[in-house]
């Protein structure tokens, strides 16, 4: 299983921004995908969750202010709003199915004021 995640940039405070991972690779039965962020000297924090059927969950830092969804071709997206410098961070997705956890590289996130 390989993982693309994809999408961040610079941004303003206040602005939008969808980062995207696709999942490639051999995939079986039910399964999460998740978004996690981690920002210089703190530890990487889970920002949402999809399984299989559609539920969700979110981290308490970003509730309110982050969707994510499942779209076609296995790509998870992640939309983030009303972006603050605290949303500064490099942004991961993760799979996870059979007890085993793939990761994708990373996309970087800047918030400017």
């Amino acid at each position: 299983v390989q993982l693309q995640a994809s999408g961040g940039g610079l941004v303003q405070a206040g602005g939008s921004l969808r980062l995207s991972c696709v999942v490639s690779g051999r995939m079986i039965g039910g399964n999460v995908v998740a978004w996690y962020r981690q920002s210089p000297g703190y530890q990487r924090e889970l920002v949402a969750s999809i399984v299989t059927g559609g539920s969700t969950t979110y981290g308490d830092s970003v509730k309110g202010g982050a969707t994510i969804s499942r779209g076609a071709k296995n790509t998870v997206y992640l939309r983030m709003n009303s972006l603050k410098e605290d949303d500064r961070a490099v942004y991961f997705c993760k799979f996870s199915q059979s007890g085993n956890d793939y990761w994708g590289q990373g996309t970087q996130v800047t918030v400017s004021s």
